[in-house]
């Protein structure tokens, strides 16, 4: 298995990152494989504690030998908002992961293009990551890009580095959220006492998240325009429960459950503006706010009425 390390990832212990990927393995077994030389950086040993960097090689054997897993192509229904030869544009539902673990190997994003592209996806990141260039939380909806090739992935993942895309979410934020126009420049870096979580933190990574107030709804609720102008994982969840305005729904960063009901936080990449692959044809994609989004608007949009 090889894995090349993102931005997502950077900053994160190998022990903490590969005890993720494998979540449900205790992290002292991780520990172990890692010190009997079961998993390289760059073709070296190195000790749990390394620190990972952006481009780094992570390669390793199943670290669960007795369970030989095999990724199944899955008939699943795929919103595919734009494509051509190179990559296309999903609109990825609430509740699916993006890509595997070795716990959960089916019904992921991956899954359903194994079935839809079969061998036309990327491999730079592995089977695990067939296709994948970024990645939205799984209870997060919306556009995500997908490269048909290597030399596309590439190119892409060359594009989010550098900033050269747009990329816009809608949320419903809890409360009444002051400011019309914000900025909010937060470095972020992993949780000391939860590793699944991140905060901001002095010796994080510099994160920065453009707001706009859409709709006030009383002290209840705010919903609100996000840009991502660095893409740190759950940037925006992290970000806005720093403000003390969590996403709604959000449990896992203090948002609690709503009196809307919903699948955990109400978080959609709607918005997607990008240079065409190997061409210099601007793409531009927006969709409609998602079945989660919609009710929680409608719910407040009633009770205002």
């Amino acid at each position: 298995m090889l894995l090349i390390i993102d931005e997502n990832s950077a900053d994160t212990r190998l022990d903490i990152f590969l005890s993720q990927l494998y979540d449900g393995i205790s992290r002292s077994k991780i520990q172990s494989a890692i010190k009997d030389g079961r998993v390289t950086i760059n073709g070296e040993n190195k000790k749990p504690s390394y620190t990972l960097k952006i481009d780094d090689r992570v390669e390793f054997e199943n670290l669960t030998p007795e369970k030989i897993i095999e990724l199944e192509a899955q008939d699943i229904p795929l919103e595919v908002v734009w494509e051509d030869e190179n990559m296309a544009v999903i609109n990825k539902p609430s509740g699916m992961l993006t890509h595997p673990t070795f716990i959960e190997t089916t019904d992921t994003l991956v899954n359903a293009l194994l079935y839809k592209y079969g061998d036309n996806l990327s491999d730079t990141n592995g089977e695990f990551r067939r296709g994948i260039v970024h990645r939205l939380d799984r209870n997060t909806s919306g556009l995500l890009m997908v490269a048909k090739n290597n030399k596309t992935h590439e190119y892409l993942a060359n594009m989010i580095k550098d900033h050269n895309l747009t990329k816009k979410y809608h949320a419903v934020l809890k409360g009444f959220y002051p400011n019309e126009n914000d900025i909010i420049s937060e470095p972020i870096g992993r949780n000391n006492v939860n590793p699944k979580k991140m905060a901001v933190r002095p010796d994080g990574r510099p994160s920065l998240t453009k707001l706009k107030v859409l709709e006030h709804f009383g002290n209840e609720a705010t919903y609100v325009e996000l840009e991502l102008v660095t893409g740190r994982t759950h940037q925006i969840r992290v970000h806005t429960s720093y403000k003390n305005h969590p996403v709604y729904n959000d449990t896992l960063y203090g948002a609690g459950e709503g009196k809307v009901k919903t699948q955990e936080q109400v978080l959609q990449s709607f918005y997607l503006k990008f240079a065409k692959p190997f061409s210099s044809e601007i793409i531009e994609l927006e969709i409609e706010p998602d079945e989660k989004l919609s009710k929680v608007l409608k719910y407040f949009r009633n009770r205002r009425a």
